[in-house]
């Protein structure tokens, strides 16, 4: 029993790997860049991952661009007048030693004027490339799925 045990983690652990993508850029890493598939006609599209700083020292997140947008913005959502609002922010600080998560109805980044809309359906990737103050820039594959992991709710965001 316990061999055919080790014979099946022997064989689901490649599966494993072929599903987490994770990057780093300096002492930082992100984790699962991810994108909810979208109907084909909305107008903006949003991403989301973890950004943990195993560093000593602070960073910020100043911006981020893609090829399949004109315009790449980082958003957050806060509470206004008992109303939950998008707001673009100028940058994210990573603080030292904490995580930063990019996620439906908290930090994202949207991505509006889509150019290229052939890679926003389940089981694409696109490209995302996040410029660190600190860490400099990393290009990550934002990995577009029907549904949102762990029970996440993504929706889509209109201007």
């Amino acid at each position: 029993m316990l061999n055919k045990l080790i014979v099946l983690a022997a064989l689901l652990l490649p599966a494993c790997f072929a599903n987490a993508h994770e990057y780093k850029a300096g002492e930082l890493q992100i984790a699962h860049p991810w994108s909810q598939e979208l109907p084909p006609n909305a107008p903006t599209v949003a991403a989301y991952f973890v950004i943990h700083n195993a560093g000593k020292t602070d960073d910020r997140l100043l911006s981020v661009d893609s090829p399949i947008a004109k315009v790449a913005q980082l958003h957050e959502h806060v509470m206004q007048n008992d109303l939950m609002k998008m707001q673009q922010v100028p940058s994210v600080d990573i603080p030292a030693g904490g995580d930063i998560t990019f996620a439906p109805m908290a930090y994202h980044v949207m991505l509006l004027d889509l150019k290229d809309r052939s890679l926003l359906s389940d089981g694409k990737r696109f490209p995302l490339t996040m410029h660190f103050e600190k860490s400099g820039d990393v290009t990550v594959e934002v990995a577009v799925q029907k549904t949102a992991p762990d029970g996440m709710q993504a929706h889509v965001h209109t201007q």
